[in-house]
């Protein structure tokens, strides 16, 4: 086995960098073993949210601002911010207090429930995964500094699982591959179209938003099992 280097300038390692180092040699022996336990797998519900970039936060909240970190949330770098805008829809419906998720993007966009878009008049809204917004529905967002009209960006973020390439390998699954999920329970349901993001950082967790949780009843079973 290679060794790997992982530190700073004065040689420390960081708690971060030794769970990782952890994380990624057991997930490699428990691959190796038939009938090994698989990698522990968090299901997330995912409300609606805003990603903002550069340009429009500083419309929307006054030039140099910065998001207001909030709490944490799972994906290591990612945060829940301080800051929450307004969306108007065609139908000059709202919705208030729609929170913003750090870190910035490069681009703008809004992720919704289907049941949020009907709400505010969208009665097609694409599902994408977060960050493919081309020839999407726009909307007006107000914030306390600014209006912004965003041209497109408005979807329904399709369900998807995060993992890091050493549990992609354990699954047998690249990027761009779709797996299942199977939620048990009274209300079970099986997900079909879960497409797999992999990221060195990730952690194993998938994300759904609030009308495909509703639907299976998520926060009722610990039934759950990802599949190829």
């Amino acid at each position: 086995m290679a060794s790997t280097a992982i530190g700073n300038a004065t040689g420390s390692i960081s708690r971060s960098a030794v769970e990782q180092i952890v994380r990624q040699v057991a997930l490699e022996y428990l691959g190796r073993q038939k009938g090994g336990a698989a990698p522990v797998l968090t299901v997330q519900t995912s409300s609606r949210h805003m990603h903002v970039c550069r340009k429009d936060m500083d419309t929307l909240f006054g030039p140099g601002s910065e998001l207001t970190f909030d709490r944490p949330l799972f994906q290591e770098g990612n945060f829940a911010a301080k800051e929450t805008v307004t969306i108007v829809g065609p139908r000059s419906r709202l919705i208030s207090n729609l929170r913003i998720l750090g870190p910035m993007r490069k681009q703008s966009q809004v992720e919704l429930a289907f049941t949020d878009a009907i709400m505010l008049g969208f009665n097609d809204i694409p599902v994408r995964l977060s960050g493919d917004i081309a020839g999407t529905p726009g909307a007006v967002i107000i914030g306390p500094k600014g209006v912004v009209e965003l041209k497109e960006g408005v979807i329904r973020a399709a369900i998807h699982v995060h993992m890091n390439p050493t549990e992609a390998s354990y699954f047998g699954v690249q990027k761009g591959d779709r797996m299942k999920l199977r939620i048990g329970g009274q209300a079970g349901v099986t997900f079909n179209n879960v497409h797999v993001r992999i990221d060195p950082t990730s952690r194993l967790n998938v994300h759904m938003d609030t009308d495909e949780a509703n639907a299976c009843g998520l926060h009722l079973t610990k039934d759950i099992e990802l599949l190829k």
